[in-house]
């Protein structure tokens, strides 16, 4: 005999460690009838609202043990959840040992990511909430879908009560409480393997991911596309509110990354234009709207279409210049209730209200059958030294933290010129850094002259810097440690120019 389409609920398991809307529940299963197996804290909770409840003790005929470890781990506990009815060794089994089945297993397990998130907490703590019956129970009722339906949420309760009183679980409902259940516990023992491998590469992960949303397609429209979120783990873009506009596809997930982090690197008002990844605008100012005037002057032919980013509230008037231009999607800390009516003059305009990005977490890239994966770049604690003649002025040492700061969010071989606290040109993802000088000195101009410029690594010969002085820059920053240094360094006092090392550097691929 092979398993039934639609199981009727005759008896049912709870155990469970959040009790929201857990009376409610199970009234909904007493009212239909069904049997409730309990113990411990739930069983006391439901007899407390008047439930009708069997206590697991009754049924298995031993008391818990070992301060609770112990009480479901019994032949007759996971006999009834295990059994295969369609088979007559299975139930001969159980008419054998007088075990019933069970039809519907309720569990969530012990907090541990919780427990363990919390400051100061002991090892002991963290491993009294390493949950062992409950994963047993919960895989147990998975394996068997067959025959049993697993709850693990309060989020299926509606659902699954309403199955019930129906008339019983469908095939398709069993299924896909069994695939819940085999993730949850996998997200709970990836969780357990984090803990237990502490630090930015540990030897072992397990990476949890759920599925945020499913997008209309990947990079290119014959690929498809989804995002995922770490499960545990705060996301700035997963918990943003989209105010309006069309939903985000895979390229403004990825390039509203890139400006967001790079906007939130700066503590004055700042604005950052990306595209295709990297900053083609960014700029500091007294107010988000001059600084979105003068990060938008840096390239506007490359800002067309583009993703823009403001550690500020978006406000009126810095809305009125979003609407002149095309944008694809804008990134704030807030919307002003009159730049909303603004920017709902163009309701395809994607605009996002966020939380500053979380930090620095493990950054994995995919490679073909695995990953790489390094801690998240960051600027600051570099020691930074005067290696020219000439020493920076006090505005060009402004200019080159603010450049440096852009360089480091910008893909490699990356040059950044700026002026005044805007990028004014920017060499980005070009093979050879004098090629990046010169894409970079091309955007720029005129504004070159007077301006500096920020190197993402060393030059390897002098005619980087040849190039950059030629067209005007007076100070220049890089990490140094070319075995050619001393040329370049040659070749920046030639030029009057102002050369910082910083002794590190920061690659972006």
């Amino acid at each position: 005999m092979g398993a039934v389409v639609r199981v009727p609920v005759e008896r049912a398991l709870i155990s469970v460690h959040d009790k929201t809307g857990l009376v409610e529940f199970a009234s909904t299963l007493g009212g239909a009838g069904v049997e409730i197996v309990s113990s411990g804290g739930t069983a006391a909770a439901l007899e407390a609202a008047g439930l009708a409840v069997v206590r697991v003790e009754a049924v298995t005929g031993a008391a818990e043990m070992l301060g609770g470890r112990v009480k479901t781990l019994h032949p007759s506990i996971h006999g009834g959840i295990l059994a295969n009815l369609g088979d007559p060794n299975h139930r001969a089994d159980l008419e054998g040992r007088a075990i019933s089945p069970f039809q519907l297993v309720v569990v969530n397990l012990y907090p541990f990511e919780e427990t363990v998130g919390r400051a100061g907490v002991t090892e002991a703590e963290a491993i009294e909430q390493i949950d062992i019956g409950g994963p047993a129970m919960v895989r147990a009722a998975a394996k068997n879908h067959a025959w049993v339906g697993v709850v693990t949420d309060p989020g299926q309760y509606a659902e699954v009560g309403a199955a019930v009183t129906a008339g019983g679980l469908d095939a398709d409902l069993r299924r896909r409480l069994a695939a819940a259940a085999f993730f949850r516990t996998a997200s709970y023992d990836a969780a357990i393997v984090e803990w237990l491998h502490p630090g930015d590469l540990p030897e072992r992960a397990v990476v949890a991911l759920e599925r945020q949303d499913t997008l209309r397609y990947g990079e290119n429209p014959h690929q498809g596309g989804a995002s995922y979120r770490q499960v545990g783990r705060s996301s700035w873009w997963a918990d943003a509110i989209l105010t309006q506009g069309k939903a985000m596809s895979f390229n403004n997930h990825l390039d509203a990354e890139a400006a967001w982090r790079l906007v939130n690197r700066f503590e004055e008002p700042a604005v950052v234009i990306v595209k295709h990844t990297n900053p083609c605008g960014v700029a500091i100012a007294e107010s988000a709207p001059d600084a979105y005037a003068r990060a938008w002057e840096c390239d506007p032919l490359s800002a067309f279409g583009g993703v823009v980013g403001i550690n500020r509230p978006l406000d009126a008037d810095t809305a009125r210049q979003i609407v002149d231009r095309f944008v694809e999607v804008v990134v704030a800390t807030a919307v002003e209730e009159s730049a909303a009516a603004i920017l709902a003059a163009k309701p395809n305009l994607r605009v996002l209200v966020a939380s500053p990005p979380a930090g620095n977490d493990v950054d994995f890239r995919r490679v073909e059958g695995g990953f790489v994966a390094q801690p998240r770049d960051s600027v600051g604690g570099e020691e930074w030294t005067v290696v020219s003649e000439r020493r920076p002025s006090e505005t060009e040492m402004t200019d080159l933290r603010f450049a440096w700061t852009v360089a480091v969010s910008t893909k490699s071989n990356a040059i950044v010129v700026a002026a005044g606290g805007a990028a004014v040109g920017v060499g980005a993802g070009d093979q050879s850094r004098v090629g990046a000088a010169e894409r970079a000195l091309a955007r720029a101009g005129a504004r070159a002259q007077g301006a500096v410029a920020a190197s993402d690594a060393f030059f390897p010969f002098p005619d980087g810097p040849e190039a950059l002085a030629a067209a005007g820059v007076t100070a220049i920053i890089e990490p140094g440690g070319s075995v050619r240094d001393d040329e370049v360094i040659a070749a920046a006092d030639a030029a009057g120019v102002a050369l910082v090392f910083t002794g590190r550097r920061h690659f972006l691929h």
